[in-house]
């Protein structure tokens, strides 16, 4: 796939996508974002590459809609991409704690009220990764109908796994003051994502994009939070939102689903991939040995066609 590269310049950017925009250009992503305003007034990044059959796209933690990019790339011609950047996140506002909560639901109403706005019909592609597995999931707690393909790669859906501990890692940054600091001080999440979340050592200008959103104490906050809002018990607030959306799993079994799964990931591992394997018996699986967390970026070039070629075969309507 060829390389592209961001080089636009657009007078109707708000002042966070311009502000991130300008630290690039950013390989393979030549994409004009587009703003939805929430009704609290931030500003939340979206693209909206393409037309056709709708396909949302949902990042995780530390990243964001960069993520998707070689997909956005390799489907647009044929596909409609909404690709979100979640508050606090890529190019969106990142408000302090006194302008946002940072929980699940917020990211789960955020997403409802974006994607309303946007008409996209009853015929939706969930792409979700990392966090976008609960947010997406979530969401489709209300609108489980709508949803007519499935493609998961390294995420979840449900609580920590029985057979699974927390990495000490996310543990640390969850739990104590020291890890927040080292989350915001340092940018040890998201530096460290983009340096142990692959196989193939991420060339420097796309590392740099990676990272580039979260350059201050504020402007990590997001990053930090998520740590902070991984559901462990019933005492945390995400908690309800994940446990509901487990039990509701097994209903999307006959849908059409692709699951696209990096082995070398230390957090969701093959502990997660089970889960979804047993609820999920019919899925497409690619499953790579050689692949981390971020495995769309270690295997592009062998998912992204074989993501194309699952939903050109598996009409959503």
């Amino acid at each position: 796939m060829a390389k592209t590269k961001n080089t636009m310049t657009d007078n109707n950017l708000s002042n966070e996508q311009s502000r991130v925009l300008a630290k690039g250009p950013f390989p393979d992503y030549p994409f004009t974002p587009k703003s939805f305003k929430q009704p609290s007034g931030l500003t939340q990044s979206y693209l909206d590459e393409g037309s056709g059959d709708v396909v949302v796209m949902l990042h995780g933690n530390p990243s964001w809609s960069y993520y998707w990019r070689h997909l956005v790339l390799g489907l647009k011609d044929q596909y409609r991409c909404i690709v979100p950047d979640h508050i606090g996140m890529g190019l969106s506002d990142k408000p302090s704690d006194e302008n946002y909560r940072y929980t699940l639901q917020s990211r789960v109403d955020d997403l409802d009220r974006l994607l309303d706005s946007l008409n996209l019909g009853d015929n939706i592609t969930l792409a979700v990764h990392d966090w976008g597995g609960m947010i997406g999931f979530a969401w489709a707690l209300k609108h489980s109908k709508r949803i007519k393909r499935l493609v998961i790669l390294n995420t979840a859906a449900f609580p920590l796994p029985k057979t699974k501990t927390i990495p000490w890692q996310l543990k640390l940054g969850r739990d104590s003051i020291f890890g927040t600091l080292l989350i915001r001080g340092f940018n040890a999440f998201a530096g460290g994502a983009v340096r142990d979340g692959v196989v193939n050592k991420m060339p420097k200008d796309v590392s740099n994009a990676y990272v580039a959103p979260f350059d201050s104490w504020a402007n990590r906050i997001s990053t930090s939070r998520f740590v902070q809002d991984i559901p462990l018990s019933s005492k945390d607030a995400a908690w309800s939102l994940v446990e509901a959306s487990e039990k509701c799993l097994d209903q999307y079994a006959d849908l059409p689903i692709f699951i696209g799964w990096g082995l070398k990931d230390f957090v969701f591992d093959k502990h997660f991939l089970k889960v979804f394997q047993d609820t999920f018996t019919k899925a497409e699986q690619h499953v790579f040995e050689d692949a981390g967390h971020y495995v769309l970026e270690d295997k592009y070039q062998v998912l992204v066609p074989a993501i194309r070629k699952f939903l050109d075969t598996n009409p959503s309507a």
